[in-house]
């Protein structure tokens, strides 16, 4: 009896080789899972060196002149003092503690007369520690009854010079009579104020340039929660020209780049 011919059209399919011959539909999905992952794995690599390490941080205004420039962008390092966790009041330890002198990164006390930016992150120079006591008489600041050096700007063309001011009120529950210091006065002024005893668990922070600087004289101090970090250095820096469409390209400030702030 004749063998049946198997007919071209129905040849037994290799069922191995198919099975491992990967599906167009798998590539696809198997590449676009690769894709995901790694954009994933480099925004949490971003996120964590960003919140616990390292974080850059442009300099707005002239408070902290000559220190700092408007125009500077510094790398902040977020570990020294400890980070601080995102969404909570946790702050995790840190390898040091901040120091009277340091430059640091802040997140300011509420400032009630800019509701649009009640807590902004700020950077001044911590010039008070817990326990000490603070005034200032003729533009002159003082810690513990000892004269500190002027800061820079006193005096400058464009200072506001002495003034009074209504925030300067939540000085008054802090001020301290009949002391070897001598009797606050009655209005506290941008020049004369004080003196202060800094409570435990606060610090006080001025802006280098006094005259060019909204500092602690008018919001008061600052927890030691809210201490962010200390400025490493200038990794970026151009001078803000008006007439220039592009100044971040065109007024580089070469010689600041890799600038220590201290």
């Amino acid at each position: 009896m004749a063998a049946k011919k198997t007919s071209t059209s129905e040849k037994p399919k290799n069922v191995v080789a198919a099975a491992r011959r990967p599906s167009r539909r798998r590539g696809l999905h198997g590449g676009g899972w690769e894709l995901f992952k790694t954009i994933a794995g480099t925004v949490a690599i971003f996120l964590f060196v960003r919140t616990f390490l390292v974080e850059a941080y442009r300099i707005p205004s002239g408070s902290m002149v000559p220190a700092l420039l408007v125009g500077d962008w510094l790398f902040v390092n977020k570990l020294v003092y400890g980070p601080h966790i995102p969404f909570t009041s946790v702050n995790l330890p840190g390898y040091a503690d901040p120091e009277r002198g340091d430059v640091v990164v802040f997140v300011s006390p509420p400032q009630h007369d800019q509701p649009h930016d009640l807590t902004p992150t700020l950077v001044k120079r911590l010039v008070g520690m817990p326990g000490d006591t603070i005034y200032m008489r003729n533009g002159l600041y003082h810690i513990n009854g000892i004269a500190q050096r002027l800061g820079y700007g006193a005096g400058q063309p464009g200072a506001g010079g002495d003034h009074a001011d209504p925030l300067f009120v939540w000085q008054k529950p802090f001020e301290i009579r009949g002391s070897r210091f001598g009797a606050p006065p009655a209005q506290p002024t941008l020049d004369n104020w004080g003196p202060l005893v800094i409570p435990s668990g606060f610090l006080f922070m001025l802006g280098d340039s006094r005259y060019n600087s909204k500092d602690g004289r008018y919001w008061g101090f600052v927890p030691r929660q809210n201490v962010r970090g200390r400025p490493l250095f200038v990794y970026y820096s151009y001078e803000p020209n008006p007439d220039s469409p592009v100044p971040w390209l065109t007024d580089i400030r070469w010689s600041r780049i890799g600038h220590r702030i201290r």
